[in-house]
């Protein structure tokens, strides 16, 4: 009896929990640092984790380096292991916390707001503030944010030779609908 009742307690605190976090692990980053007038340097990730707590406004990304795709596997080669360094270096994260946020103020009209947080990428960490748009759609909210990196603020080295057709800034886009009942917040645990 004991037993049953701890494991309904806990299953009931679980549920509380889980209701109060939005989160996906379908995220999609998209990376480009190409130069005009040379190969295009762009990859896409489509396996990015985002957690969005609305009580304390926090909001985190986390994406494994190994999995952005690029279009030419020489390119991804070099990416993960001369300039990311992807098996020393994992993942990146982003945890911040979104200004002004207030759950009751997102409907389906495309809202901009301000994050403030660290981004930690090659064990360096930068803080930061970037601009996301967020909506409600369907079961979930929408955020759309672009985080433009600087390479030099993360010590990335790009060799002297190859220096003019890669961007000493990175864009990156990140595109997710974050929803209450997906299964990714048990995988980051």
């Amino acid at each position: 009896m004991k037993k049953t009742t701890f494991f309904i307690l806990l299953f009931t605190a679980y549920s509380v929990i889980a209701q109060d976090k939005f989160f996906t692990n379908t995220g999609t980053i998209n990376f480009e640092a190409s130069v005009p007038f040379f190969e295009e340097v762009k990859a896409v990730n489509r396996q990015v984790a985002i957690v969005l707590e609305p009580k304390t406004s926090t909001f985190i990304c986390t994406v494994i380096v190994r999995d952005f795709r690029f279009k030419l596997d020489m390119m991804q080669e070099h990416f993960n292991e001369n300039y990311m360094q992807s098996r020393r270096y994992p993942k990146a994260v982003f945890k911040g916390k979104i200004e002004k946020f207030d759950l009751k103020d997102i409907n389906e009209t495309e809202k901009e707001y301000q994050i403030k947080g660290k981004l930690v990428l090659r064990g360096k960490s930068k803080d930061i503030m970037v601009s996301a748009l967020i909506k409600k759609v369907g079961d979930g909210i929408q955020i759309i944010s672009d985080f433009p990196i600087s390479v030099s603020d993360f010590n990335i080295q790009i060799p002297n030779e190859i220096a003019a057709k890669i961007s000493k800034t990175a864009n990156t886009e990140l595109i997710g609908v974050v929803k209450t009942n997906d299964s990714m917040y048990l995988t980051l645990k």
